[in-house]
């Protein structure tokens, strides 16, 4: 199918979709950070199939559900708070980070990254889920988005190794994997 012949809610039609693929790439994650959540709707998907314990993080808090909960030990939570500065989370707190359609929304994408690979464990991941360059998304909203050798980058450059990249739904979206391995000593884990 050509990118015209698309129809312009295609995004909206593929949404439950990668929800559905994006638990099960993440489904062993107990811990789940969801960067730049917007209205929380992955990270409740996540945690009402796969009972994670999920904190979405926004910079605009105006579209978190009204019934989100802030308490520190409720196991999902919606937070104000910019990705490139998650100085709340302690290192290596979590277990699984995933970024949805945001990437190319970030101010500082490079430090988002440092900051998701600070708090994952070691042998945690981050799974991206973007908007490739050339796809119905820049016709649509006139943004830029990266194309993966340019994710693939700056994944390294934040210090994430086994980086695996691929394009789904008619190549529409981009969708990177990668793992934070080192364990702070310069060894691999195991």
């Amino acid at each position: 199918m050509r990118r015209s012949s698309l129809p312009e809610d295609f995004y909206d039609r593929i949404k439950p979709r990668l929800h559905k693929r994006a638990g099960r790439e993440l489904r062993v994650a107990y811990r789940v950070l969801d960067i730049a959540c917007g209205n929380c709707g992955l990270g409740t998907f996540l945690r009402r199939i796969y009972r994670q314990r999920v904190t979405g993080i926004d910079i605009a808090p105006e579209r978190f559900p009204k019934r989100s909960s802030r308490k520190s030990r409720s196991p999902f939570r919606c937070i104000k708070a910019d990705g490139a500065r998650l100085t709340f989370l302690a290192d290596r707190s979590v277990d699984a980070a995933v970024m949805m359609w945001a990437l190319h929304e970030m101010k500082d994408p490079l430090g988002t990254l440092r900051e998701a690979h600070r708090v994952l464990r070691p042998g945690g991941k981050i799974l991206i889920i973007e908007f490739p360059r050339g796809s119905l998304a820049g016709r649509l909203w006139k943004e830029r988005y990266y194309t993966a050798l340019q994710i693939e980058r700056m994944l390294k450059q934040a210090g994430f190794d086994e980086i695996r990249s691929k394009t789904v739904e008619r190549g529409q979206v981009s969708w990177t994997v990668a793992y934070r391995q080192s364990n702070g000593d310069g060894r691999k884990c195991t």
